[in-house]
């Protein structure tokens, strides 16, 4: 990921420079709790509905605990069948967003900042890549998260 902005001493143009030419997706999936962030996982390429349903299975559920309250947007591939009761198995709840409204889902606050620091990294290969994602998600702290579900209007915190 390339910065989107910068600074340079004034009266003096900013010089950077962003790489050119075919990018290969990587795709970030991950879930965050109120002691930061936990569940993650990078895969090469686009999500649908199988890999997200992998990624509950094999990252999120064993994560999961009694109780806990899962929260997610509409994306078609969250609401599958399979997927919600792979969730309920454990004994979590299942929560759906409102349509539109990533102004109520703090991960979308928790991208933001994993964005920046992957920007700030540069990486430019695929394995420095997932090394810069490691770090970025090692970031989030504690505080962070409560700031996040706060903003978010989340009143149980």
């Amino acid at each position: 990921m390339t910065r989107l902005r910068g600074r340079s001493p004034k009266g003096k143009r900013l010089v950077c420079h962003a790489p050119h030419g075919h990018w290969n997706t990587t795709t970030m999936i991950s879930s965050v709790r109120l002691d930061g962030t936990t569940a993650c996982m990078t895969i090469k390429g686009a999500t649908n509905t199988e890999v997200f349903q992998a990624y509950v299975r094999e990252v999120l559920v064993p994560s999961l605990r009694p109780g806990d309250i899962v929260v997610m947007d509409n994306l078609g591939s969250h609401k599958n069948e399979h997927t919600l009761a792979l969730i309920e198995q454990v004994g979590a709840q299942v929560r759906f967003l409102p349509a539109y409204s990533p102004d109520l889902n703090p991960i979308e606050m928790m991208w933001s900042k994993v964005k920046a620091l992957l920007r700030k990294a540069q990486a430019r290969n695929h394995p420095d890549l997932l090394k810069a994602v490691a770090s970025a998600l090692r970031s989030v702290t504690p505080q962070d998260a409560l700031g996040w579900f706060a903003a978010c209007g989340y009143s149980f915190i």
